[in-house]
């Protein structure tokens, strides 16, 4: 008996692109209509009557099939397709400014589970698209405005082997600019990677062989088939932790499906938390910058570590937040003029490289660090005034955020509030030892309502977030 419509996933229609399950709510429909949409979304906002958008797709089992409908309906839409094959979506990112292209579409789930595909939209300027044009792409779609062109106006299909080659240059050119790339040269680090049989394989592989990193690579295969649960946290890189300590090597890197986000284990074979991704590549960065650091800018989303806050004012410079979402965070980052910028699930956006979440760049980043300094990851990630974070998933039901502000918001009268995306709420920890936050919202890619709270101990976290689901309910 097939699956019901009750029991179908939800399909994930959100500024952040569309995700779904193949087979479920990701039909063949849906990603014809998806792709028609933003053919007429890039024509009207390029103004281009014939597009030319970079393609690629993360290496996930199954998506070569959603890649061949992605085809199809832009060329009969008009637009000309560059297909860069299996590739991360920052080098899709980097690639539609290397062509002058009018935009690009990622076909990816990022670090959801194998049953799980999607679309990931990217403008004429290699980013994320505003949550403003994000809005108007969603509505295209659900109003069915799909641009289909004559038979006589077909658009073209060609093929850039390129792409990986000069993701690596620019990484490699944004080190040497702030001069930690010979230094990682000379360090020869060992290096262990777990890219999950995905697209971050061989762009990675290329960048450790760069900097003479002798490399042990996991799950490198590039069949799309996951060895574990996609998402790189803790749990799922049991095996990963191991190698590192077997080996004794000097870092541990993991990067999710389409490569945006990177965790990292120390040399003993510790995972040290994504959390610490964004804030060891901002310490980099501002120290290889001495008194211009001063004063400079960098962003993160409501929900990431206030670890960042202490590196940045280290160096003396600041920390702009923004909404949840990798849009968010980079329309911040232009606003403000930011060096920097990420969240807290290991996406590290360097806007010298590309304006979008790259595993890459946030390893060079980590390694230039690593060699500039002389210390290991874990005397780095002991310099940083660590919290306890705890995060929680509750399923999203009719009406559960709207009531979960609600009784956040009545639950801490007194705290500093930001309503910019959900609820977060600053407030004085219940030991009394520090600041605590609580930021409450619903996921943007994932049918649910996510609960994040840090303060100075576990305990606090841990006593903070059960009262918050408490009262919340689900």
């Amino acid at each position: 008996m097939g699956t019901s419509e009750q029991q179908k996933p939800a399909l994930m229609a959100s500024v952040s692109g569309l995700r779904g399950t193949v087979g479920g709510s990701l039909t063949p429909d849906v990603v014809v209509r998806y792709v028609g949409a933003f053919a007429g979304w890039v024509s009207e906002t390029t103004g281009a009557a014939r597009p030319t958008i970079v393609l690629g797709r993360d290496g996930r089992a199954g998506g070569q099939l959603i890649r061949d409908l992605v085809v199809s309906s832009l060329r009969a839409g008009g637009c000309d397709v560059m297909d860069l094959g299996v590739v991360t979506t920052p080098t899709v990112g980097l690639m539609v400014g290397e062509l002058q292209a009018d935009g690009g579409l990622v076909v990816t789930a990022s670090h959801n589970p194998a049953e799980w595909n999607g679309l990931k939209p990217i403008t004429a300027e290699g980013r994320a698209p505003s949550p403003e044009d994000a809005g108007v792409l969603l509505e295209r779609f659900r109003n069915g405005l799909a641009r289909v062109v004559g038979h006589d106006r077909y658009g073209d299909e060609r093929r850039d082997g390129t792409a990986v080659d000069r993701h690596v240059d620019r990484v490699l050119t944004a080190l040497e600019t702030i001069g930690v790339a010979e230094k990682a040269r000379g360090a020869r680090f060992k290096v262990v990677v777990d890219s999950v049989n995905c697209s971050g394989a061989r762009v990675m592989a290329r960048l450790l062989e760069a900097l003479n990193c002798k490399v042990t690579h996991l799950n490198k295969s590039g069949d799309g088939v996951f060895p574990h649960m996609p998402e790189p946290t803790a749990e799922h890189l049991t095996d990963l932790s191991e190698k590192v300590g077997a080996a004794k090597a000097d870092i541990g890197l993991a990067q999710d499906p389409d490569a945006d986000r990177l965790a990292i284990v120390d040399g003993s074979g510790r995972y040290i938390g994504e959390e610490y991704t964004l804030a060891l590549s901002a310490m980099s960065l501002l120290g290889s910058m001495g008194g211009r650091a001063k004063g400079a800018r960098l962003a993160a989303n409501l929900s990431t570590s206030r670890m960042i806050d202490d590196v940045a004012s280290e160096f003396g410079a600041r920390v702009v937040r923004t909404a949840v979402g990798e849009a968010n965070v980079v329309m911040g980052m232009r606003e403000h003029g930011c060096v920097l910028g990420g969240e807290g699930n290991g996406g590290v956006v360097w806007p010298d490289v590309v304006s979008i979440r790259d595993s890459v760049g946030a390893a060079g980043l980590v390694l230039g660090l690593m060699a500039r300094t002389g210390r290991s990851v874990r005397e780095l990630v002991d310099a940083i005034p660590s919290y306890a974070m705890v995060k929680r998933k509750v399923v999203l039901k009719p009406g559960l955020a709207e009531r979960a502000i609600e009784r956040v918001n009545d639950a801490f009268p007194d705290a500093e509030r930001d309503t910019q995306d959900g609820l977060r709420v600053d407030f004085e920890s219940p030991s009394g030892g520090g600041s605590a936050w609580l930021h409450v919202r619903a996921s943007n890619t994932e049918p649910i309502l996510r609960l994040i709270v840090e303060a100075p101990t576990r305990a606090d976290a841990d006593a903070i977030i059960e009262d918050a689901q408490h009262s919340i309910g689900g």
